[in-house]
């Protein structure tokens, strides 16, 4: 069997200077790719994730109540949509954009440009294990975390290569996790103003 490294929305518009900024995102883009340079065999098949808006209804709100609705993010064509600068993207076999005309935080509610699903591109690989890392720890990581683990997937976050929002919705993603046999390792980037 394989192992695969999920990359989680490390976009413009959740690191700093974006639009829906998570302090530490630049951090993690810069983190990961460090980590991919250092150990470039740890993983069989690296991916990744985008928030890929096109018209996805109440998920934006004016104003946004960050909760349910959100500022105007990761915008198909728009700067904020891309990769940030400080991750490499070169060992990245496969993007799995979400959330067109719905909200969507899993990566496993993502496709690939040629239609296929996030599980079913890993499954055809015969991957069983999951690292996952990226932004936000509280809500896309959380949610792809909790899919995956619910695929059947051996699912493991790398705490330290994840930025979180806030302590109290950290909180509750870390306990929902660990109740969904989710293994944590290391502690996630949370800076509060």
């Amino acid at each position: 069997m394989a192992n695969a490294l999920i990359i989680v929305d490390v976009q413009n518009d959740f690191c700093e200077g974006g639009s829906l900024a998570v302090a530490g995102g630049a951090g993690v883009a810069a983190g990961i790719s460090r980590l991919l340079a250092a150990e470039p065999d740890r993983w069989d098949h690296v991916v990744a994730t985008k928030d890929y808006h096109v018209d996805p209804g109440a998920h934006f709100g004016d104003p946004p109540d960050y909760v349910e609705c959100w500022p105007r993010h990761c915008v198909v064509g728009t700067p904020g949509s891309e990769f940030h600068p400080d991750l490499e993207t070169g060992q990245v076999e496969a993007i799995f954009h979400k959330g067109e005309y719905a909200a969507a935080y899993s990566g496993f509610e993502g496709h690939a440009d040629d239609g296929e699903c996030l599980a079913d591109w890993l499954r055809a690989r015969g991957v069983d294990r999951v690292d996952l890392v990226g932004i936000a720890t509280d809500h896309c990581v959380r949610a792809t975390a909790l899919d995956a683990a619910r695929e059947g997937f051996d699912t493991t976050v790398l705490l330290d290569l994840t930025a979180a929002v806030a302590p109290e919705t950290l909180d509750v993603a870390l306990r929902a996790m660990d109740g969904a046999g989710v293994t944590m390792v290391g502690e996630p980037v949370i800076r509060t103003a």
